[in-house]
């Protein structure tokens, strides 16, 4: 029985920090610069994303060509991005905190798409300079 308890304990934790470490890779990866083309693509009028570009940011992706070994999708993001989203609908109404902060893991997720976008379109321009330098 001790071990059983034990054994749960340590699949809690250890989920519970691949959780927290996942988060903090998604918020550092959206913290980076975003170019004025994917801003200029995504129709960001002030050059702020929000919660509500996540949609159009995730279509530019798709159109997006992968030409890196490094694969850089954001099914992950999509999935946690719908999973905060439905949290939001349902339980948003009932506490302003909680929908201030589904608002703002939106925009991490939307932010996170535009970079991507961004690294995606330079790593095919850097390819594309190598190329023509042949």
């Amino acid at each position: 029985m001790f071990a059983a308890m034990l054994f749960a304990i340590s699949i809690t934790a250890l989920t519970q920090f691949a959780v927290y470490y996942w988060r903090a890779v998604l918020s550092a990866e959206a913290a980076q610069p975003i170019s004025a083309e994917v801003l200029e693509s995504a129709a960001v009028a002030d050059g702020r994303i929000t919660a509500g570009h996540f949609e159009i940011l995730a279509e530019l992706h798709d159109l997006t060509v992968e030409l890196s070994p490094y694969n850089r999708g954001i099914g992950g993001v999509r999935a946690y991005h719908a999973v905060i989203h439905a949290v939001g609908r349902t339980l948003g109404a009932k506490s302003s905190a909680l929908a201030a902060w589904v608002e703002r893991e939106r925009a991490i997720c939307a932010r996170y798409a535009a970079v991507q976008i961004d690294r995606r379109l330079q790593d095919n321009l850097a390819l594309a300079a190598s190329l023509r330098s042949c």
